[in-house]
């Protein structure tokens, strides 16, 4: 989508902190990060949410599920990490662009 901020980012025409790029999905730090570690990976191509996937988009939710504790540990987040998936605005999401954020390190998370 040619107004989508993570599709801009995806094709390299804003630029981001990137910790890994594949031919399918995009990591980078989160501009507003909300513990010492936090980063997104996201679908290169644009699904709105979580909540308009289908059957076909099993093997990205899949690549990105195992992509995540692969880039926590290099991240440094050896103790555990926390991904979250806002879908939707009642779900807290902004960025209309399926994403998954991934934080960690310093304090202990609060439970949820």
């Amino acid at each position: 989508m040619s107004d989508c901020i993570f599709c801009k980012i995806a094709a390299g025409d804003i630029p981001s902190n990137k910790i890994y790029e594949d031919e399918e999905v995009l990591a980078f730090h989160d501009i507003r990060p909300m513990a010492p570690v936090h980063f997104m990976i996201v679908p290169k191509a644009h699904v709105d949410s979580l909540a308009h996937c289908d059957p076909s988009h099993g093997p990205i939710l899949g690549r990105m599920l195992l992509l995540a504790p692969r880039l926590a540990k290099e991240q440094g987040l050896d103790q555990g990490f926390r991904t979250v998936v806002n879908t939707g605005r009642g779900g807290g999401q902004e960025i209309f662009h399926l994403h998954m954020h991934v934080f960690g390190g310093g304090d202990r998370l609060p439970h949820v």
